[in-house]
């Protein structure tokens, strides 16, 4: 079986109904009691702020024994919930393997994590893709993802930093070739000793994703290595 890279990715509602939550483990939702926005580290001067603010945090992710255990740790917006993705959940055998890769690899960096807006009120993710040192520093890597998606225009980096972790960030419009419709999303990556790791915003629609960017910015305010 050939499916693109990264396009199940994509389209989320056809990866539920196709697979029936079989890439996301069981343990749901942020760990109570996490460190709000007012914690986190704030990005450089180079990095441009959500205008649509900062949301309340729910708890947070990536430490050990939350629910998706991470080379970095983060605030998750309050109502959003997160899953470890269960490769294993596809089964073993070389076409469960290459089903595995296609719905999970976005150019180098694999996705390990989603974080679901939908019991906030938005249909999108923010997902979490991590590789191993080799794969190249975060500005190679988010170059790579980027291109990854497909039909990509208007592509804006920039630097980041927050948390002592720094990297690259982007934004840019993908085509849906069959609808014919334009959809932003935002990325960023940064270096860890464990390999880099990516977090991504997509949503429905680019209403969706204006929408979400507060918890997006959360996430990013709050990033630390583990």
């Amino acid at each position: 079986m050939s499916i693109g890279a990264g396009t199940a990715w994509r389209v989320p509602l056809a990866v539920a109904v196709l697979l029936g939550g079989a890439l996301t483990g069981c343990a749901d939702g942020a760990e109570p009691g996490g460190a709000g926005a007012s914690a986190g580290g704030t990005a450089t001067s180079a990095s441009v702020a959500s205008s649509a603010g900062v949301a309340r945090s729910g708890g947070r992710v990536g430490a050990a024994g939350s629910a998706c255990p991470l080379p970095v740790a983060f605030d998750v917006a309050a109502g959003w919930k997160a899953k470890a993705v269960d490769r294993a959940g596809l089964g073993d055998s070389a076409e469960a393997g290459e089903l595995a890769d296609a719905l999970l690899k976005q150019g180098p960096v694999t996705a390990v994590c989603e974080i679901d807006a939908k019991p906030a009120g938005n249909i999108g993710f923010l997902r979490v893709y991590t590789a191993g040192p080799a794969a190249g520093d975060a500005r190679t890597v988010l170059r790579a993802f980027v291109a990854a998606e497909g039909s990509v225009s208007r592509v804006t980096y920039r630097a980041f930093a927050s948390g002592g972790l720094s990297g690259v960030e982007a934004d840019y419009l993908v085509t849906d070739k069959l609808l014919e419709e334009k959809a932003k999303k935002s990325a960023v990556a940064v270096t860890t000793s464990k390999g880099p790791v990516v977090l991504h915003l997509g949503g429905l629609d680019t209403g969706e994703h204006d929408e979400m960017l507060p918890a997006y910015e959360l996430a990013k305010r709050t990033l630390r290595a583990t």
